[in-house]
């Protein structure tokens, strides 16, 4: 059903680029991160802000230059939208982490991201190695802690077995305190993870 009233202002977007693929919004959810943003608990939000995460669609119009896309594709958009592409963590299909990235919250002319927590929770799985067979996962070789409110994780350190991780990827708006002694008995590595490069979406 289209919305009775057309876009203006804010809401509206540039003409759709020669590398543009513009699409219909049909679904979209909220995610905790987008609480942090509306409240500006993380101090970096640009108002008006619109928020959503993993939005989907159905292709209306494709720039000149796109070809692997076409007018009714059904199409979601990720939380990188753009890097630089010449830095050393662009060149190792890293991007998530290129300094000069262009992410969707509160970017100009940017779509909300596709799918957010499954690849930030696919990345990290991969790159810390808890995604191959054979890992325990009652004993536990590593936790994903994807609480984005605060909270203690010195109980969650010591859930792992010895050489265990724990992973944060949820970003409480204060930090969280974190004794060395747990670490130390068992060797265990605390670690973060932000969304995934291109070649892992």
């Amino acid at each position: 059903m289209e919305h009775p009233n057309k876009a203006f202002g804010y809401a509206a977007r540039r003409e759709t680029d020669e590398k543009d693929v513009a699409f219909k919004v049909l679904y979209c959810e909220i995610c905790h991160s987008d609480l942090h943003m509306v409240k500006n608990e993380w101090g970096v939000s640009t108002y008006p802000l619109v928020p959503g995460h993993d939005i989907a669609g159905i292709v209306t119009e494709v720039g000149s230059k796109v070809d692997k896309f076409k007018i009714g594709d059904r199409v979601g958009v990720g939380c990188l939208v753009d890097s630089c592409r010449t830095c050393q963590n662009c060149e190792e299909s890293l991007e998530n982490y290129c300094p000069r990235s262009t992410l969707t919250y509160g970017a100009k002319h940017a779509a909300e991201p596709l799918l957010c927590a499954g690849i930030t929770v696919y990345s990290p799985l991969r790159y810390f190695g808890l995604h191959k067979p054979g890992l325990q996962y009652f004993t536990l070789d590593g936790i994903i802690d994807t609480v984005s409110a605060n909270h203690r994780i010195v109980p969650l350190i010591g859930v792992p077995k010895s050489h265990g991780k724990l992973v944060m990827v949820g970003a409480p708006n204060k930090p969280l305190e974190l004794p060395v002694f747990p670490l130390l008995q068992g060797r265990k590595l605390v670690a973060g993870c932000a969304i995934g490069g291109l070649k892992e979406t």
